[in-house]
């Protein structure tokens, strides 16, 4: 079977353009992963996912391992042939869940026990269970868990969550290892903690890559901080990771987030962003964020956005748009959400062809001159 490798292809500064391969196929880097939580991306088919250029989609373990349950997955074939996508996939460990369901989970060194937010169950998430469910629904890449540090958290405390976090970090990578996942083509991640504290950033950098991973991740991020302080972090954490594995940023995020994340190093990317405003009547465009809610679309003949070729923009006018939104009619949401993330294909493509150009900073300060804010 193939292995996981990854090659760099063009450098412009500290941002980088290249190829993930892995046995379902290559992935181009920056790359933006759609967010397919519970084995779908909302109001998407995989072949509609596809067609906006996705290489990858995200998985989440917490989701998955509730409803319909890892055993089931692998008893059904995994998770590709289950949700019917033959391409990478890359699942979150559950560390996010360690934040975001606070009030549902008791956590120890052992690992985490989340009471079900289905049926209220008790579930025991440890970083080997994490990778073990991971491996059984398929993942091509497998993510560490760890527990993602809130903000605002002070320095003793940000501190104490990154070195917790890297002590499960080596138990992932233990029984990842254990499980001989490598010769079957799996790639483990790592995850850079540490709050928004550049020693405690750098302290998790090396205790990750004395590990040893096939990427590291930067986790902790799009958690309240702002993008300024995102920013600080990514200007004294990136270039301290290893510039032949994979760089990607959790969460995030807004299409200026990326790019000037891009401009710091990062190649790979996931967030709801696009799918959820696809819901609730938003679109990105090259003209900024339209709320297609607003009645100043409801006699506009004019395309979502002329430069993207999707089904929204191609066979359907804003004024069309406006009223499926108005009339909470699914169709609405599934335009929009395919509009979205082919913008954010759009934005990749553009990114991965500036910088093997040599344009990025002249095509950053344009866009995000013209996009402030969003």
């Amino acid at each position: 079977m193939n292995k996981f490798t990854f090659a760099l292809e063009a450098r412009d500064g500290a941002a980088r353009t290249g190829v993930i391969r892995t046995p379902r196929g290559e992935i181009r880097t920056p790359a933006f992963m759609p967010v397919g939580t519970a084995a779908t991306v909302k109001a998407m088919l995989p072949g509609s996912v596809r067609e906006t250029g996705a290489d990858i989609v995200l998985g989440n373990t917490y989701h998955l391992m509730l409803r319909p349950g890892a055993e089931r997955i692998a008893r059904l074939g995994g998770l590709h042939r289950f949700m019917n996508w033959p391409h990478p996939i890359l699942t979150d460990s559950g560390g996010y869940q360690v934040m975001s369901l606070s009030k549902l989970r008791k956590m120890e060194e052992n690992g985490v026990t989340f009471r079900s937010h289905v049926d209220g169950s008790a579930h025991l998430l440890t970083p080997e269970r994490s990778i073990e469910i991971q491996l059984m629904l398929g993942s091509d890449i497998v993510m560490v868990l760890d527990e993602c540090t809130p903000y605002p958290a002070t320095y003793d405390q940000a501190e104490a969550s990154m070195q917790l976090s890297m002590r499960w970090a080596l138990r992932s990578k233990d029984a990842f290892e254990r499980a001989e996942a490598i010769s079957r083509g799996h790639a483990l991640f790592g995850i850079v903690q540490g709050g928004v504290y550049p020693e405690l950033r750098a302290s998790s950098v090396k205790a990750l890559c004395d590990i040893g991973f096939q990427g590291l991740a930067i986790g902790g991020l799009a958690v309240g901080e702002g993008q300024d302080n995102m920013f600080r972090v990514l200007d004294c954490t990136t270039p301290l990771l290893p510039e032949d594995t994979p760089r990607y940023l959790m969460g995030v995020g807004k299409p200026s987030d990326i790019v000037g994340a891009v401009l710091r190093g990062v190649d790979m990317f996931d967030c709801v962003l696009p799918t959820r405003s696809g819901r609730t009547g938003q679109a990105f465009t090259s003209e900024g964020v339209l709320n297609l809610r607003n009645a100043c679309h409801a006699e506009d003949l004019r395309p979502l956005d002329e430069t993207l070729n999707c089904e929204a923009s191609r066979n359907y006018s804003r004024a069309y748009l406006h009223h499926l939104v108005k009339s909470k009619e699914i169709l609405g949401a599934m335009l929009l959400t395919w509009h979205n993330l082919a913008y954010y294909q759009h934005l990749m493509r553009k990114l991965r062809e500036v910088i093997t150009e040599g344009r990025l900073r002249e095509f950053a300060a344009d866009f995000l001159r013209e996009k402030a804010g969003n």
